[in-house]
């Protein structure tokens, strides 16, 4: 038989006997269809690492003009946070719903050649994706049943053709083939159904040998289909049993039911079993659709896209519950007919699927926060799905109760399938009962918890090396109904989601992590709560990328080569390949248990401080690749080595928590090229100054790797800079960075230029607390302003000793102003609070005497300065300088132990004692 289609021109109807003649309707695209493109299923693959021994990061394709859309957002700022970007069902970023048809129609049509010999392949262009939204593959079986809903869809599918048709500009071709298509298959609608089974299951094999898999909407459909075929069967065998109990009736509507309810009293029980075993049938499917909700819930903890309309569930049970009450009904009107023996067992099946039903439909809405901080208010819901159904209406509303179980109570609940009673609840919750109502507007039933607060926490024992971080718990909701039926009194409980509770923000990070690993890594139906110790390394990136675009809200998520940074950093190993990494798994000691080589932190602890960073401040730069982030230093180093002076990449800080820093390309006048890696900016850094204008501000800064100019790449991450006066008459300020690298301290030594200061011998001294240096510093210090803040405690230091520099010539008094900014190395600047010291404002500046130059002699102090100039000789000064070892020569500071040149920052347009001056220097 010749195909169907626009290569085909006649074609034999079965069972006819006769040849039909069909017009060629041309066709066109790649499937011989037209159709719209699909949606595109994910971006363009972005080109940006190469894994070790690449040359180099080859330019992202793409010109950087405006970004509609993307709403710049200040660095350091929090605003309202919007829902999560959530990535589709191959963890990409959110495209529409796809269907099948949508990648059909643009494969080669030769993959089809032998799909369409019954059926021509223009039509199947006109239905499009509404072949696919029909029960063709559920509709199985030659009864009375399947026949009526093959003949249905087949009305409706000439309806829809002539539809189309009409809109058309082949309408007359169309309409011939439709006509043909009636007449070959009005007699027989079944063999109709087969043949687009047929067409479908190949579609399908086409596309899973090509992408390995359908889509998730694809999916979600055929469930949907499956479903609502069941329950039409279901409401077709009620309506069969009805009308064997009433007998015949004088007219029916359906013409198959008129020889049905013709059959002998003996089938009756035949068909109230099928009847009932349907039933059950439909509602472990409804079961299994809730346990596959809360998955998603949980697994939109880590920002999975979720579903969280709760209505199509409603109506499920609702539906079924419906056909129970008539099952029961009939079951009690045939008693007789049934026997003793099968109705009492009938009974005891359909008590328990309404019970099953019942206790199932009452869930949690909305979760509590998975990381729990006493005394800290929150809310929560519980719905009841079938309780605008069910419940009697009563004067006092039901009462829903909310207490904390531990994991051992809670796996104590799920063993006995929750019909025991919670004998003892492990925290005192404030607020925890509220009324279960229903809205008739909405036909939704529940119970909202507003400012519940965990006031405390009972703590239970721990296993083994377990911290509290890695304990968890759960809320349990409960309560008590009586239903309008059978006057069944019945105790519905829910627990939460798995919280870890806190008392101190510092917890927090490590609560995240116990609370990431479950989410992830959780089965669906398991026993409280427990989870695998040991995972695919493939599984855990598709976590951490699913995280961090939810967090950074972004849709550009990690890449195979930040997979490949992140595994060599988690399994401490830097000799295994790409391939290598996928066939291991990590544990949850390797995630957030064990510390990092040489570092102070998990990896975790580290992940969730460039999480952080990049959600706060670096955003807009991360969507638009600017960052390349997880890439080693070293990498870096071979990666820079041959390009151009001036030649950047943005990375973060593998040392440091939290910290992006810029490595770049300084050359020497001998040619020699060298790396460097400037000090790491925090998110309390980026919101001084933000990253672009930070970059804008360093001229040694040329190029982003690999040659596209820093103007170009950040043009539109600058800020604007305000130049004149305010409002207010005042002279605007800028903040400007600089960064001095050892190559660039060269001696000044042309005319006109100020000497230099002879050497100037250096005390090494030891690292005292701010109340230490108080005493001390106070009699030395100018008026304030000028004095610098205390050093905060919780900074974290980059070396155990100050150096500072004070001339040779001391005696029992100071020859001039002490300002220990001035004198300390970069970073031991940057500890003081807000970097350097604090800088007067235009009506609190002194008016200081012109300043002598004096190079042998030693300075003379005045009065303005030092409030006493005749120190005794046990003074606090002297005692603190005899306790110190001074060495008899002069010698350079040691150079920082982060390897990073300072950075630092100054306002322009004010008047300030310079940094940049040297001791000895006015």
């Amino acid at each position: 038989m010749r195909g169907w289609g626009a290569g085909a021109g006649t074609g034999r109807a079965r069972g006819s006997g006769r040849s039909l003649q069909w017009p060629r309707v041309p066709v066109s695209g790649p499937f011989h269809c037209r159709c719209p493109p699909p949606p595109r299923t994910h971006p363009p693959p972005a080109r940006l690492l190469p894994l070790p021994g690449a040359r180099r990061f080859p330019p992202e394709r793409g010109s950087r003009g405006n970004r509609p859309g993307r709403a710049r957002r200040r660095h350091g700022v929090r605003g309202a946070r919007p829902g999560p970007a959530a990535p589709d069902d191959r963890g990409l970023p959110p495209v529409p719903k796809m269907s099948l048809w949508s990648i059909v129609s643009h494969m080669p049509p030769e993959e089809f050649s032998g799909l369409f010999t019954e059926f021509p392949r223009s039509l199947r262009c006109v239905l499009a994706d509404w072949l696919e939204n029909q029960p063709w593959e559920f509709v199985n079986g030659s009864d009375a049943f399947c026949t009526s809903v093959a003949s249905g869809m087949l009305s409706a599918m000439l309806e829809k053709l002539r539809s189309a048709a009409s809109s058309n500009g082949q309408q007359c071709q169309i309409l011939q083939q439709v006509n043909g298509i009636e007449n070959m298959y009005r007699r027989d609608p079944l063999r109709l159904v087969s043949v687009l089974r047929a067409i479908l299951d190949g579609e399908k094999a086409a596309v899973l040998k090509r992408d390995h898999h359908l889509p998730l909407s694809f999916h979600r459909r055929q469930e949907e289909l499956k479903f609502n075929m069941g329950l039409q069967r279901l409401q077709h065998r009620v309506r069969q049993i009805q009308a064997q109990l009433d007998g015949p009736p004088a007219s029916l509507q359906e013409p198959q039911l008129k020889t049905e309810a013709k059959a002998s009293e003996s089938e009756l029980s035949t068909l109230i079993l099928e009847a009932v075993k349907e039933l059950e049938a439909a509602k472990q499917q409804v079961l299994k659709r809730i346990q596959i909700w809360k998955r998603q819930q949980q697994l939109a903890g880590n920002g999975a896209p979720f579903e969280e309309n709760l209505a199509p569930l409603q109506k499920r049970c609702e539906n079924l519950v419906e056909v129970h009450f008539q099952l029961h009904q009939q079951v009690m009107g045939a008693s007789a007919e049934l026997g003793a023996e099968l109705v009492p067992r009938l009974q005891e099946r359909l008590n328990e699927v309404l019970s099953s039903l019942v206790k199932s439909s009452f869930l949690v809405e909305r979760q509590p926060p998975q990381v729990l901080k006493t005394q800290t208010k929150f809310q929560a819901s519980v719905r009841f799905l079938l309780g605008p159904q069910l419940l009697k209406a009563l004067a006092k509303p039901y009462m829903v109760r909310a207490e904390m179980v531990t994991e051992k109570q809670a796996r104590e609940l799920a063993l006995s399938a929750y019909s025991s009673t919670l004998s003892e609840s492990t925290g005192e919750i404030m607020h925890n009962v509220v009324a279960l109502e229903t809205n008739p507007t909405s036909g939704t039933c529940c119970a909202n918890f507003k400012n519940v607060l965990l006031k405390k926490i009972k703590r239970c024992e721990r296993k083994g090396s377990e911290s509290v971080t890695e304990e968890k718990c759960a809320v349990l909701f409960s309560t008590s109904v009586a239903l309008t039926t059978h006057n069944l009194s019945i105790h519905l409980q829910v627990l939460s989601l798995p919280i870890v509770v806190i008392v101190h923000g510092n917890q927090d990070n490590n609560a995240k992590a116990t609370i990431l690993w479950d989410n992830a890594f959780s089965e669906i139906d398991r026993v409280p709560f427990v989870v695998a110790e040991r995972v695919p390394w493939d599984k855990m990136c598709d976590t951490l990328n699913l995280k961090f675009m939810a967090e950074v809200q972004t849709t550009k998520g990690l890449l195979k080569e930040h997979y490949f940074f992140l595994a060599q950093k988690i399994f401490n190993d830097y000799s295994a390949s790409l391939e290598d990494f996928q066939s291991r798994s990590v544990s949850w000691a390797q995630f957030n248990k064990e510390i990092l080589p040489g570092r102070g932190f998990t990896f975790w602890q580290w992940f969730d401080g460039v999480l952080d960073l990049t959600k706060r401040c670096l955003k807009s730069y991360w969507s638009d690749r600017l960052i390349i982030g997880f890439i080693s230093k070293q990498y870096v180093c071979k990666l820079l080595s041959t390009e151009p002076d001036g030649t950047f990449l943005l990375r973060f800080s593998d040392s440091e928590i939290g910290g992006v820093t810029i490595a770049h390309v300084i050359r020497g006048k001998d040619g020699s090229s060298q790396v460097e890696n400037i000090q790491p900016f925090s998110a309390k850094d980026l919101s001084i100054r933000s990253l672009g204008d930070r970059i804008r501000d360093l001229g040694q800064l040329r190029n982003l790797y690999p040659n596209t100019p820093k103007d170009q790449a950040f043009g539109s991450h600058y800020n604007k800079e305000q130049t004149g006066k305010d409002g207010r008459g005042y002279v605007s300020t800028a903040i400007k960075m600089t960064v001095e690298s050892e190559r660039d301290q060269h001696p000044q030594s042309a005319a006109g230029t100020l000497p230099e200061a002879p050497p100037a011998p250096m005390f090494n001294l030891p690292m005292l607390q701010p109340e230490d240096l108080q005493p001390v510093l106070s009699p030395m210090c100018p008026p304030a302003p000028f004095c610098p803040p205390p050093v905060p405690t919780g900074y974290p230091t980059g070396e155990s000793s100050v150096n500072m520099m004070v001339t040779s010539n001391l005696g029992s008094s100071f020859p001039r102003p002490f300002m220990p900014n001035q004198y300390m190395t970069g970073e031991a600047s940057q500890m003081l609070s807000g970097g350097p010291s604090p800088e007067p404002r235009d009506e609190e500046m002194l008016e200081l005497a012109p300043l002598t130059l004096m190079v042998d002699p030693p300075l003379q102090s005045t009065q303005r300065w030092l409030p006493s100039m005749n120190q005794p000789p046990c003074s606090d000064l002297d005692q603190f300088l005899q306790e110190m070892s001074v060495e008899g020569h002069p010698f350079p500071p040691p150079p920082q132990h982060s390897g990073y040149p300072s950075a630092s920052c100054w306002g322009l347009g004010e008047s300030r004692w310079d940094d940049s001056i040297r001791p000895g220097h006015a």
